[in-house]
């Protein structure tokens, strides 16, 4: 039985009674955030599990359209055509509040005129294949930055989630038993102590009343 090194007295009693509700309240609080934590954490791996399907459905697309316009395209002018790209991407990093973890906020934005295509070479000495493999490639950014943002989110709810877990095995393992038994192990000592008190007392009143008796019968 795990008892703290504290003084049996009332005092010190009411003070752990008080510290055992609090800690009760808290276990219960970090339980139910707990349980919150791993159903959204749940929910976002069926989330990503979908986004990696879908990307891995794109980045196949454009690796056998690059593949068949390499295989009927000059290299030369494969590469060439690809050399200068028609837009420029700038990623912007913010953070939001999930479950009271910060987690990331991936945003993109590109410096292309929506009205003009996204084509950095002419028609003329190119196939259809590298046109339809460049135009996946423009959906393909918006997913990868949703899987990262959901992947991130996942490993810091998973960390947020262990430290929670620890946290409440500490008190409903340690803290809690601790303050338990230390509180009954005081309410035993004040118990016996008022015993011996009470058996003191009622000696003293048994020797004034022999004391009376002697003084009357002389």
């Amino acid at each position: 039985m795990a008892v703290l090194q504290v003084n049996p007295t009332r005092m010190e009693l009411s003070r752990l009674k008080k510290r055992l509700a609090t800690s009760r309240r808290g276990h219960k609080l970090l339980k139910d955030k707990r349980d919150d934590l791993m159903k959204k954490f749940l929910e976002l791996i069926r989330e990503n599990m979908e986004l990696r399907v879908q990307l891995e459905d794109r980045m196949a697309e454009v690796y056998e359209g690059f593949v068949i316009a390499g295989a009927s395209m000059d290299d030369a002018v494969l590469q060439e055509s690809l050399m200068l790209p028609q837009k420029q991407v700038f990623a912007e990093v913010k953070s939001r509040n999930v479950m009271s973890v910060n987690v990331p906020d991936f945003r993109f934005t590109d410096d292309g005129d929506p009205a003009r295509d996204i084509y950095p070479y002419g028609f003329a000495f190119t196939s259809g294949e590298l046109d339809a493999s460049v135009d996946a490639l423009s959906e393909v950014l918006p997913l990868m930055l949703q899987l990262a943002q959901a992947e991130k989110t996942i490993q810091l709810l998973a960390e947020e989630i262990e430290k929670t877990r620890r946290r409440v095995n500490a008190l409903e393992y340690v803290q809690i038993p601790t303050l338990q038994d230390t509180i009954k192990s005081i309410t035993m000592k004040l118990d016996e102590n008022e015993r011996g008190n009470l058996a003191r007392l009622m000696k003293i009143k048994d020797m004034m009343i022999a004391q009376q008796r002697e003084a009357s019968g002389e």
